[in-house]
């Protein structure tokens, strides 16, 4: 009698943007992986991320510690990416109030304070 073994969905794939995304959700891995190495369990990790099945997060753990190296570079890619874009943001967006500002005023020494 011949054995059927099923074939299983993969268990991460990449965007179009190149974020990589477990299973057919809008979730992406950097999550999983941080909540992982910071010694969260998988049953942990669903618990958070409940749109996920049990499986999904053993699938992106596993998949994770196959691809180790690749997926830690990424993993750094992406935080230096999001970096950049948080500065970009600062620039073009600056605070309207500075923490200096607030101390100014709850210090009394901001003149423009308060609104007459």
């Amino acid at each position: 009698m011949a054995t059927v073994v099923e074939i299983f969905p993969k268990p991460v794939k990449r965007d179009k943007y190149g974020v990589f995304r477990v299973g057919n959700s809008r979730i992406s891995l950097d999550g999983i992986v941080r909540m992982f190495n910071d010694g969260s369990d998988a049953a942990e990790i669903q618990y958070n991320y409940n749109t996920l099945s049990l499986a999904e997060v053993f699938g992106a753990i596993s998949y994770y510690l196959h691809n180790k190296e690749r997926i830690d570079a990424y993993l750094k890619r992406r935080e230096t990416e999001i970096e950049k874009m948080r500065e970009q943001t600062r620039l073009e967006f600056p605070p309207k109030i500075t923490r200096e500002m607030l101390l100014a005023r709850r210090n009394g020494e901001d003149p423009n304070w308060p609104p007459k």
